[in-house]
C-alpha cells in the first residue's frame, strides 16, 4: 500500500509528496472536484504518510498508525462531517476542532482535521474557521474537502492552498472496475456512466439507474418550448426527495455535458450516456452551444444549492423553465 496504488491523479499527488519530502506542507489545502473521485482518500492518505512508522513520505497501511487513521479513531486525525441528524456543520464542531488542533499530539506527528463536506459549514462555522487558518496552531493541518468551492467564504478558500481533482479517465476506472471482478459489460457501462468517479461506480445499481436515466431524458426531451406548466409538474415531481433530487442533477450534468461534446464534434467517443446515444444524436443535431453552456453551468449551480438546502422545487423549475425558454 502507497500513494503509488492510487488511481489517478498524479499531479496532485506528486504536489503533496514533493512538499511532504521537502517539509513544506501549507497549512490548509482545499482539495475540490466532482463527488467520489479520490479527494477524501487522497487527504487520507496525506494524513497516513505524515503519521506512518513504517514508511517515511509513504505509507504502509498496516501499520498501527496506519490502521487507526483507515478505520478512524486516531487521536490526532480527524473527519468533520454534519452530525447525525444535521444538515450542516455547527460552529460549535468547529470551535472543538480548533482546541483540539492547539493539543499536543499524541503520536508526536501532525494534528489533522478532515472537513468534508466543507461547504456544509454553516456561515457561522466559515467565519470560526477563518481564525484558525489565519493563525494555525503549530504543527497542525487542515482539508477541506468540496466539490465546488462556491459555497465557501472567499476570505476563507484565500488562505487555503487548492488542488482541483478531476475525474478518472476511462480506461483508468475501466482496469479499477475489472480488478474487483466484474464482468466487461458492467465494466464498460459502469466506467462511462460514472463520469471518472470510482466511488459512483462502485455504488451505482446499474440496472436501476439505468431505467431512471431513460426515465430522466425522456422527461427533459418532452419538455416543449414555452411549455412552463409542464416545467413546473416536473421540478415538483422530483422535488419530494433529496436524494432522487440530487442523483437526477448530477445526471443532468453529464447529459448536457454529452450534448454539448456532441454538437461541438459530431463523435461519441468521450460521450458518458452511450447507451442514450440516438437521444444525444437527434437533440445533437439543432442544439445551440450558448444554450447548452448555459444549462450545463446551471445544472452545476443547483446541484450545489441542493447541496445547500435550498428550496429543491424552486431550483427545479428555475433549471426547467431555461430548458422550455431556451426552446422558445
Amino acid at each position: 500500500m502507497g500513494f503509488s496504488e492510487i488511481i489517478g491523479h498524479g499531479k496532485q499527488l506528486e504536489t503533496l509528496r514533493s512538499a511532504l519530502a521537502q517539509g513544506r506542507l501549507h497549512h490548509a489545502y482545499l482539495f475540490v472536484g466532482p463527488e467520489g473521485v479520490g479527494k477524501r482518500t487522497v487527504a487520507l492518505s496525506l494524513a497516513r504518510a505524515l503519521h506512518c512508522s513504517d514508511r517515511p513520505g509513504d505509507f504502509c497501511g498496516q501499520c498501527t498508525n496506519c490502521a487507526r487513521i483507515q478505520d478512524g479513531n486516531h487521536p490526532d486525525v480527524r473527519v468533520i462531517g454534519p452530525l447525525p441528524d444535521k444538515k450542516e456543520i455547527s460552529i460549535q464542531q468547529i470551535r472543538e476542532i480548533e482546541k483540539e488542533l492547539n493539543f499536543r499530539s499524541f503520536s508526536g506527528g501532525r494534528k489533522i482535521a478532515v472537513i468534508d463536506p466543507a461547504t456544509l459549514m454553516n456561515l457561522a462555522a466559515q467565519n470560526a474557521l477563518l481564525k484558525t487558518l489565519e493563525e494555525p496552531p503549530q504543527d497542525s493541518l487542515l482539508i477541506l474537502i468540496a466539490s465546488n468551492s462556491g459555497g465557501l467564504l472567499p476570505t476563507l478558500r484565500s488562505r487555503c492552498l487548492r488542488l482541483s481533482f478531476g475525474p478518472l479517465r476511462r480506461d483508468s476506472l475501466a482496469g479499477f472496475l475489472a480488478a474487483k471482478g466484474m464482468n466487461p459489460e458492467t465494466v464498460n457501462y459502469l466506467a462511462a456512466i460514472s463520469g471518472g468517479s470510482p466511488g459512483a461506480a462502485i455504488s451505482i445499481d446499474g440496472e436501476e439507474l439505468r431505467e431512471k436515466r431513460q426515465l430522466w431524458s425522456g422527461m427533459l426531451s418532452s419538455l416543449k418550448a414555452g411549455d412552463y406548466r409542464a416545467a413546473t409538474e416536473a421540478a415538483e415531481a422530483l422535488a419530494s426527495n433529496k436524494d432522487e433530487t440530487s442523483k437526477f442533477l448530477q445526471w443532468a450534468e453529464t447529459w448536457y455535458r454529452d450534448l454539448l461534446i456532441h454538437t461541438v464534434t459530431q463523435k461519441s467517443g468521450d460521450i458518458i450516456n452511450l447507451d442514450l446515444l440516438a437521444q444525444i444524436e437527434e437533440h445533437s443535431a439543432h442544439g445551440d452551444i450558448e444554450h447548452l453552456l448555459s444549462l450545463l453551468d446551471q445544472t452545476s449551480a443547483a446541484s450545489a444549492h441542493i447541496q445547500r438546502n435550498f428550496n429543491r422545487r424552486m431550483v427545479l423549475e428555475g433549471l426547467f423553465f431555461t430548458v422550455v425558454g431556451a426552446r422558445s
